[in-house]
């Protein structure tokens, strides 16, 4: 399994994790849900994020869901979210994880950082307690985590720790944190990749301001992939078009609580998973909301044949 690096590029899917009726894990429909990512053009996959329901997996689940994962893509990297309140728990799940054959892992800040100095030290042992080998991304995620992090208080992470190779980012407003790391490096910081995240909402914007993909869970990845792709080819009106006709149901996603459920039904529906099951707390589409998703598809379905045609 390839180890990401700082110049890992492209879309890393956030995926879904799928859960029978009855709640149980269903691997079956991760294998095939995995093979949809790659299908739409993943260049890696991230597993057990904010989206992956990773809060909601004991710690068996969470490893038999990784291992499942990794197997059914061995050339592909599998970034594995591992945050938990405590470093035990996030240095045992790395292990398992990186044994599996993970690309790396990624860890958001917890609630409790107030601090510049707070944020730098917890990354600080974090890296210790994974070790410096373990390839990491670094989750800039305030409006679920409640934790800003300064650009510049980033730039001293990073410099701090090589091992960080990766942004996430979802920092909202945060065009212009992008603009300001690239800056940084092209004055002498060393590169660190930047995906982004926000379900895609900006894609275009921050491909244009030096991002190196996106890292997000959008229903229709290929959506990602082709923008990504157009725009480093600067085929920039291109991809502003094909990102245009997906942005109302972009939109729709991005709402409050409702994001994953969206995705859930649509990867249902079209037969990618055999339950749209979302764990308590958690709740399906409303029959109102699935009119209102399956009207938008249509639309973006009608869109995309004016393009191509």
């Amino acid at each position: 399994m390839p180890l990401i690096t700082a110049r890992s590029n492209g879309v890393f899917t956030i995926s879904a994790t799928p859960f029978a009726e009855d709640g149980s894990l269903d691997l079956d429909s991760t294998d095939r849900l995995t093979d949809f990512y790659v299908q739409e053009g993943a260049s890696g996959l991230t597993i057990l994020g904010m989206m992956g329901e990773a809060p909601k997996l004991t710690q068996p689940e969470a490893r038999a869901f990784v291992e499942r994962v990794i197997a059914r893509v061995p050339d592909l990297p599998v970034v594995v979210g591992v945050s938990a309140s405590g470093l035990a728990a996030i240095s045992e799940l790395t292990k398992a994880a990186m044994d599996a054959g993970a690309a790396g892992v990624m860890v958001a800040p917890p609630p409790s950082l107030t601090t510049n100095e707070t944020i730098e030290a917890y990354y600080a042992n974090v890296v210790d307690a994974i070790g410096t080998d373990v390839p990491l991304v670094l989750q800039d995620f305030p409006l679920s985590t409640t934790v800003p992090i300064s650009t510049a208080t980033l730039g001293r992470i990073f410099e701090a720790h090589p091992s960080i190779v990766m942004l996430k980012h979802e920092d909202w407003p945060g065009l212009a944190k992008i603009s300001a790391l690239r800056k940084a490096e092209a004055e002498g910081r060393r590169r660190t990749a930047i995906l982004c995240g926000n379900g895609g909402m900006f894609l275009p914007e921050e491909m244009a301001r030096g991002a190196d993909g996106a890292m997000t869970g959008f229903c229709f990845p290929r959506m990602m992939a082709e923008v990504c792709k157009l725009m480093t080819a600067g085929k920039t009106e291109h991809a502003r078009d094909i990102f245009d006709a997906y942005l109302p149901l972009v939109r729709y996603e991005q709402q409050p609580g409702v994001g994953l459920a969206v995705r859930k039904y649509v990867f249902h529906s079209r037969g990618v998973i055999a339950s749209s099951k979302i764990r308590a707390p958690g709740a399906p589409l409303a029959p109102a909301a699935v009119a209102e998703v399956e009207t938008l598809i249509k639309r973006q379905e009608a869109r995309l044949a004016e393009l191509c045609g």
